[in-house]
C-alpha cells in the first residue's frame, strides 16, 4: 500500500473516530433515562472487554504478562485503570445534566491538561504553537459558557454540577494518558484496552445495579449496545489510524468531535422532538465552540503550520514549490 493510500485510509479512521466520540455522549443520555450512568459506563466496559477478547483471540495476541514483573508497571497499569474508569465514570454523571455538546466541549480541556502534565512530568518542551492552541481553547470555553460562567463559580446548580463533574473526567483522562503512555513502550494499544477494560469491569461491579437494564426499553437498549459497540470501534478505529498516519495529524481530526456531537443532537432533536433536545447557543456560545474545537486543533498540529520565528510554514512550502 502506497503512503498516499496510507494517509488517505488514517484520515478516514481518524474521522470515523471523531464521529463515534460525537455520537456517543447522545446514546450515553439516552440510555440512562432508565440505566444509571455506572451501570452504563459498567456495560460499556464488559462488552468492549469481551470484544476485545475475541479480537486478540483470533489475532493471538494477548499480551505477555512477563513485563510486569517490575512493579512500577503494575503501579502504571493501576493508575492507567483509574484514570480511565474515573474518566467514563465522571464523564457519564456530567452528561446527565449536561447536552452532548457541553460534555464534548469541556472534555477538550483534557488536551490542555495532559500537555501540561507531560510538561512537567516528562520533562517535555512546551511548543510555542501548544501554548498559543491551549491559550485559544481557553478564550472558547470562556466565550461558550458566556451564559452561565459567573454562576459556575458562584452558584453550582444542576448545570454547573455538570460542568465540573466534564472537568473532573477531563483530568482523570489526562492521568490515564500519562500512565498509558509509558505503558504503549511495553504494550501494543488493544492489548492495554484490553487489560484496563477488564480491570474496570470487576472494579466497578460494587456501584451498579445490571438488572437495570430490564427497566429499559428498546430503543434504551439499542442506545445502551450502541455505547459499548462504539467504545471498541471508535478506540480500534484510533489505533488503525495511528499506525497509517502521524498521530498528530490523527489528533487534529478527532477535535472535531465536538462538532459531530453539535451536529448529531441537532438532527436527533429534529427526527425526534419529543426524546432528544436542540442545543441552544448564542452567537457568542458558536464562535466558543469554534475556538476551542481550533485551539485544540493548532495545540496538536500548529508547530506544522506556524513558528514563531519564521511565520506560517506552508507559505514557505508554496514558496519553495514556485
Amino acid at each position: 500500500m502506497s503512503k498516499q493510500q496510507n494517509v488517505k485510509i488514517g484520515f478516514i479512521l481518524a474521522m470515523l473516530t471523531a464521529i463515534l466520540w460525537g455520537a456517543v455522549p447522545i446514546a450515553m443520555k439516552y440510555a440512562m433515562v432508565s440505566i444509571d450512568a455506572y451501570t452504563v459506563v459498567w456495560y460499556r466496559f464488559l462488552i468492549s472487554a469481551i470484544g476485545l477478547t475475541v479480537w486478540l483471540a483470533y489475532k493471538q495476541q494477548f499480551p505477555n504478562f512477563q513485563i510486569f514483573k517490575k512493579p512500577r508497571r503494575i503501579i502504571m497499569l493501576i493508575i492507567a485503570g483509574l484514570g480511565l474508569m474515573g474518566n467514563f465514570v465522571l464523564f457519564a454523571s456530567g452528561v446527565k445534566y449536561l447536552s452532548p455538546t457541553t460534555s464534548q466541549v469541556v472534555a477538550q480541556l483534557g488536551i490542555v491538561i495532559f500537555m501540561i502534565a507531560s510538561a512537567i512530568v516528562f520533562k517535555e518542551h512546551l511548543k510555542a504553537s501548544q501554548i498559543v492552541g491551549m491559550i485559544i481553547l481557553l478564550i472558547g470555553l470562556g466565550l461558550f459558557f458566556n451564559k452561565s460562567i459567573i454562576e459556575l463559580f458562584t452558584n453550582i446548580s444542576q448545570y454547573g454540577k455538570g460542568v465540573w463533574l466534564g472537568v473532573l473526567a477531563a483530568i482523570a483522562w489526562a492521568i490515564y494518558a500519562l500512565a498509558q503512555k509509558v505503558l504503549l513502550s511495553k504494550l501494543r494499544a488493544e492489548q492495554l484496552l484490553w487489560l484496563l477494560y477488564i480491570m474496570c469491569s470487576i472494579v466497578i461491579i460494587p456501584i451498579t445495579t445490571p438488572s437495570e437494564i430490564f427497566n429499559a426499553d428498546a430503543g434504551q437498549l439499542l442506545a445502551l449496545i450502541f455505547c459499548g459497540i462504539n467504545t471498541i470501534v471508535s478506540y480500534g478505529a484510533l489505533v488503525a489510524a495511528m499506525e497509517r498516519w502521524q498521530a498528530a495529524q490523527v489528533s487534529a481530526v478527532t477535535t472535531l468531535t465536538p462538532l459531530f456531537a453539535l451536529i448529531f443532537s441537532d438532527l436527533f432533536a429534529l427526527l425526534w422532538p419529543e426524546k432528544f433536545a436542540m442545543q441552544y447557543l448564542n452567537i457568542w456560545g458558536y464562535i466558543g465552540a469554534l475556538a476551542v474545537i481550533c485551539g485544540a486543533m493548532f495545540a496538536t498540529i500548529g508547530h506544522q503550520i506556524w513558528h514563531p520565528g519564521k511565520g506560517f510554514l506552508f507559505k514557505q512550502k508554496t514558496g519553495e514549490k514556485e
